[in-house]
């Protein structure tokens, strides 16, 4: 039996793209849980409360990222959350997902030690799958 992810989140202020990885999520099964924020504020809110009580069911395995969002860009979720992604016993895998397709962003991106991946939108199907089994 193939190894699944438990739990996923998306950050990412555009709703049509979360509709659609919600709705590839669901028919591929790729995950039980799926955690959405609209910011980079509530995501980082949400895994800084976290580190108050651990409960290892509502940690997720993967963050797909934009990184141009309102209140709270993707660029600052990382650096913070780099600063407590240690801290966590589970592993938590981080993707930068953007319709920006600057090199400087994609480099920055892949350069950060927090972040596995760059991926561009919109994600095709295949590659949601296989970063979805990748980090099971």
């Amino acid at each position: 039996m193939e190894k699944k992810i438990k739990m996923a989140c998306i950050i990412d202020d555009d709703s049509i793209y979360v509709n659609l990885v919600k709705k590839i999520i669901e028919t591929k099964k790729l995950c039980s849980n799926l955690l959405v924020f609209n910011d980079g504020k509530d995501g980082i809110d949400y895994f800084e409360a976290l580190l108050k009580n651990l409960d290892q069911d509502v940690i997720p395995e993967i963050i797909l990222l934009d990184i141009n969002m309102p209140v709270m860009d993707g660029w600052e979720f990382i650096e913070r959350f780099t600063k407590i992604q240690n801290k966590f016993k589970k592993r938590i895998t981080l993707y930068v997902v953007s319709s920006s397709i600057n090199l400087t962003d994609i480099e920055k991106a892949k350069s950060l030690s927090g972040v596995q991946n760059y991926l561009v939108k919109p994600v095709k199907i295949d590659d949601l799958e296989a970063v979805f089994k990748r980090t099971a």
